[in-house]
């Protein structure tokens, strides 16, 4: 079993010792003097859970806490904050700021790490998202397209799909792959956010497929900005070689050796200003017929379906 990982953020380098000590017979603990050196250290260690102290020089408890929940891909993480105040304004600052949990200094270990594996147990219940990207999962998808399909609005699904992805995963191996899975998240997200579009939802259905849902009139823009950032971050994927080649020889999915042009992205639209939606299934039954229209194109680039009924 995967042993999960704990940060802990406090500047009081003894309170940080007690702590790991408490910690290291049930987690592979990371430590951080600060919550802007804690910030980093979330973003390349990809903790489970996160313990912080409130007051502390550079970026406090709660700025860290509001910091992180602006983060798509860390903002599931638990918090616990430690507080050597009983002040009932301090707690509810540190709640409202993004913290699940609080505990007051002094505390007794075994408190403390009961608490801890009672939040991380409730997280992994609950918690309904992606394990490589923690993008909402296939749960939480189908309950955006149902409550967009009830609101009788105008929307836009977008199926994204990764083009050639399995000869690269099957050379460069499945920790490059997982990189371009996380890589590409971020470029969705990314562009959903430069989009101006407010009303967007992102999600990863599994493997090399991400899904985003939008307003109708925000799709078109999303896409045009996945595909720009994609194809600029895919040309980091290669080795230098792959890359001014600007191909890849290995076998497909029969089993032929063929000769591939680097990744790209396609993306299938779904909307329901021309065709009406009255279920999910009818979402993704489109969307897949889409794609695969998509993807025979041999480059980055999305379709739409302009079809009538």
């Amino acid at each position: 079993m995967k042993r999960q990982r704990i940060l802990i953020i406090d500047d009081d380098p003894d309170i940080l010792d007690v702590l790991e000590l408490t910690l290291s017979d049930n987690f592979t603990v990371i430590k951080a003097n600060n919550g802007a050196e804690g910030l980093i250290q979330a973003r390349t260690g990809n903790p489970d859970i996160i313990l912080t102290d409130y007051m502390m020089p550079v970026m406090t408890g709660p700025e860290f806490c509001k910091e992180l929940r602006k983060d798509v891909l860390l903002s599931h993480v638990p918090i616990i904050m430690l507080t050597g105040k009983g002040d009932t304004k301090d707690m509810v600052t540190g709640i409202n700021a993004g913290a699940d949990d609080y505990l007051i200094k002094p505390f007794e270990p075994e408190t403390l790490l009961a608490r801890i594996k009672m939040i991380v147990a409730r997280t992994i219940r609950n918690l309904d998202a992606n394990p490589l990207t923690h993008l909402p999962g296939n749960a939480s998808i189908m309950e955006e397209l149902q409550t967009r399909i009830q609101s009788k609005s105008l929307f836009a699904v977008g199926y994204c799909d990764l083009d050639k992805f399995k000869l690269y995963n099957d050379k460069y191996g499945f920790e490059k792959g997982d990189e371009v899975i996380k890589s590409t998240a971020r470029v969705i997200i990314e562009a959903a956010k430069e989009s101006s579009g407010k009303n967007i939802f992102v999600g990863h259905i599994g493997g090399d497929d991400f899904v985003f849902v939008s307003d109708d009139a925000d799709a078109d823009n999303v896409c045009e900005h996945i595909i720009r950032k994609f194809d600029t971050a895919a040309l980091d994927f290669y080795n230098d070689e792959d890359r001014q080649a600007g191909f890849i020889i290995g076998k497909d999915r029969q089993g032929n050796m063929v000769k591939a042009g680097l990744m790209s992205i396609s993306i299938g639209i779904v909307s329901n200003v021309m065709t009406p939606i009255n279920h999910v299934a009818q979402v993704g039954e489109i969307g897949a017929e889409l794609k695969k229209f998509a993807k025979a194109q041999d480059k980055s680039n999305y379709v739409r379906d302009k079809r009538k009924n």
